[in-house]
């Protein structure tokens, strides 16, 4: 027996899901397939179990893409404000706790939920755990397509059996977290049908150190400091560092290496082989508090340092030079202005990230260049792109989840019936 749909979503995550709902309330009939038992798993486990589902201050500049202008139109078509009063709709409770971020007040299973629901107010069918097999791509004349407007139709093979559908919107997000079922199924459906990729990278990751530079700092895990953060070789002219990408966040180090938002935020630009250039006490002015110092105290140029950064960082710094570690009035004022200058730029070179079982995100993906930005519809007629499997990456805080909602509305308001 073959089941006919007149769209099947693949990925029962947070723009399939979406996608799904649109599509349904809009009379279609509209299948969710996932290969996972749960539905929504990364809903589930983001922002420390509350998700933090949106942005107030969502612009298409939050995004990395080798496309940067695709995301444009969809954001416009969905925003920010549409979701929340999605939510509001739903009376599901919120909050926002920092640079507009969006997190529910109870639990991340209120977006799941609301999801759940609207899906079935569109009578959406859904099929879990349920594996792709094959899918294959028959063409047929527009005059006997069952939607007028597709010249094609789709035969899906699951372990539930085959299912027929001229729209096939894939929904399966990147390769991060691959605890919670990632695969790269996405990627090689988009390859099967000739379009291209840009190559997919962990992000949204923190970043791991070796080395006998980073000895001093491998004792600090746990501690917790607010910095800038920028890439940027230490060569780079003033020109390059103009360009170059800056955020001011937290900083953690673990025992791996460096993590926190800071960090987090700035993996998504990094490449290997890129060093980082961090200040670890912005805002202050380090030269002029040591030498200060220098003139009433006569404490150790680590206890000094103490005021401006935190005591173990402070120890943990004078332990790298024999000549910080005397007391302050016994230092030259060019060893002291020395040291405000590495630590307001402590240039750092990453080996490498803690990979997709730690990255939230997965950057580059399906390459936009082949895709619709109105309509997320791929050169392959009935065949849609949608969420994190694009080459779409949004920022830390909320930004990914709306280009989800966004880039789900955008398909599910295209996607169309027999009836339509």
């Amino acid at each position: 027996m073959t089941h006919k749909f007149d769209a099947v979503i693949v990925g029962a995550g947070a723009a399939g899901l979406f996608c799904a709902a649109i599509a349904g309330q809009r009379g279609l009939k509209v299948l969710v397939i996932d290969h996972s038992e749960k539905v929504a798993e990364k809903i589930r486990i983001s922002g420390g179990g509350r998700c933090n589902f949106t942005n107030r201050e969502v612009t298409p500049g939050n995004f990395l893409s080798e496309n940067p202008h695709f995301c444009r139109s969809a954001l416009a078509g969905y925003t920010p404000q549409d979701f929340i009063a999605l939510l509001q709709k739903h009376g599901v409770p919120f909050h926002e706790k920092h640079k507009g971020q969006l997190f529910c007040d109870h639990s991340a299973e209120d977006i799941i939920n609301l999801l759940l629901a609207e899906c079935a107010a569109g009578n959406v069918e859904r099929w879990q755990p349920c594996s792709v097999k094959k899918v294959t791509f028959s063409d047929i004349d527009n005059a006997s397509s069952p939607i007028n407007s597709r010249a094609g139709s789709y035969q899906i093979d699951t372990d539930r059996g085959l299912i027929e559908t001229p729209q096939l919107v894939i929904a399966t997000g990147g390769l991060s977290i691959p605890k919670i079922g990632a695969t790269d199924f996405g990627y090689r459906i988009a390859q099967q049908f000739g379009l291209a990729l840009v190559e997919p990278r962990p992000a949204l990751v923190p970043l791991t150190f070796d080395g006998e530079a980073w000895q001093p700092f491998a004792q600090l895990a746990g501690l917790a400091l607010p910095v800038q953060i920028e890439t940027g070789a230490a060569d780079a002219t003033p020109k390059q560092r103009k360009k170059a990408t800056v955020f001011a966040e937290d900083l953690l180090f673990t025992h791996k290496g460096l993590s926190g938002p800071a960090v987090l935020q700035i993996s998504s630009f990094w490449r290997e082989g890129q060093s980082l250039r961090v200040n670890l006490a912005p805002g202050q002015d380090l030269a002029q508090t040591l030498l200060r110092g220098k003139a009433s105290s006569k404490k150790l140029i680590a206890n000094e340092l103490a005021s401006v950064v935190p005591s173990r960082l402070a120890d943990a710094w004078a332990s790298t030079d024999a000549a910080l570690q005397r007391p302050i009035c016994d230092a030259t004022d060019k060893a002291l202005t020395g040291l405000a200058e590495r630590l307001a730029d402590w240039q750092i070179l990453p080996n490498g990230s803690e990979g997709y079982k730690k990255a939230e995100v997965t950057a580059g993906g399906v390459d936009t260049r082949g895709l619709s930005s109105q309509t997320m519809e791929s050169k392959q007629p009935g065949l849609y792109f949608i969420g994190e499997v694009v080459d779409v990456t949004g920022w830390l805080g909320g930004y990914n989840f709306q280009w989800a909602w966004a880039s789900g509305f955008a398909c599910g308001n295209e996607l169309v019936g027999k009836s339509q």
